[in-house]
């Protein structure tokens, strides 16, 4: 059994999947960029502002399917420069200030839109 999440308080999905997945107690939602839900248009062009409209974004999406930042339990973060690891982690801090999420961390060739991060998550329901 599975429900979609389909909220304006998240970007649009830019391909076939949906912004999230709510499955046996758990949110599973796909891995987001620094796209502004209203407008579709990219935000940011360092790693602290694409890091944080990322986040926003996740927010909004696990609020409108009814959960929180701190039911997240499990965050992978894809990084284009690994460099950009100190500066995302302060900016990540902000949304995890207690009790963090388990989290990967790994850098990759290439993100959606050239973005400088993606971020996934995994939260209770």
């Amino acid at each position: 059994m599975r429900d979609v999440v389909l909220t304006d308080k998240g970007p649009r999905p830019i391909g076939p999947y949906s912004q999230a997945i709510r499955s046996n107690g758990f949110l599973y939602v796909s891995g987001q960029v620094a796209l502004d839900p209203k407008t579709g248009e990219f935000i940011g062009t360092d790693i602290r502002q694409q890091t944080e409209r990322t986040l926003e974004n996740i927010k909004g999406i696990l609020e409108a399917a009814g959960s929180n930042m701190h039911h997240v339990v499990k965050t992978t973060v894809f990084l284009k420069d690994i460099n950009d690891f100190a500066a995302m982690n302060e900016a990540y801090a902000k949304f995890f200030t207690q009790a963090p999420p388990a989290r990967s961390t790994v850098q990759v060739a290439r993100l959606p839109k050239d973005a400088l991060v993606e971020i996934e998550v995994i939260a209770a329901s």
